[in-house]
């Protein structure tokens, strides 16, 4: 099995970001602007990505598995890409000195492929998007976010 992992500071409250990973209006703020469902533990949380002109890049359903606030948020995606399915997707927070610190896992992937290396840029740069929602207010959802190659 393989596993993105990133680790990302954030000068707030660790409150103020687990709100930003629990609840729907926070991760329509710095993921993707079309979130839809239940960010209630069994709930499942459908996110939609679409290209400025409207069309579908890429959707997912995330399965809520954990909610500790403010310390941890986990899903396992249950529909999307194949090699999403059946993947844990973890924010494990702390709070250290004057930051939260994030420690995101997109773990369980069967193998390391290119698909894996463009996802986990890609996390990269919706993390710092979520860091500026949390620090200022707005973030970069899709489709507003860094475009980092052609598949997106």
């Amino acid at each position: 099995m393989v596993s993105i992992i990133h680790r990302i500071g954030i000068r707030s409250a660790q409150d103020k970001v687990y709100n930003a990973l629990s609840t729907i209006d926070g991760l329509a703020n710095w993921w993707t602007e079309e979130v839809e469902g239940e960010e209630k533990k069994g709930g499942r949380i459908k996110f939609t990505f679409r290209t400025k002109e409207g069309e579908v890049k890429g959707q997912m359903v995330m399965e809520v598995k954990e909610l500790n606030p403010p310390n941890n948020v986990k899903w396992q995606c249950v529909d999307g890409p194949d090699e999403w399915i059946g993947t844990d997707l973890t924010f494990d927070l702390s709070q250290q000195d004057d930051q939260t610190i994030i420690v995101f896992g997109h773990r369980n992937w069967q193998e390391a492929i290119e698909f894996t290396a463009h996802c986990s840029m890609k996390w990269a740069v919706f993390l710092l998007s979520l860091r500026d929602y949390v620090e200022t207010g707005k973030g970069r959802p899709s489709p507003d976010d860094i475009k980092i190659d052609n598949w997106n």
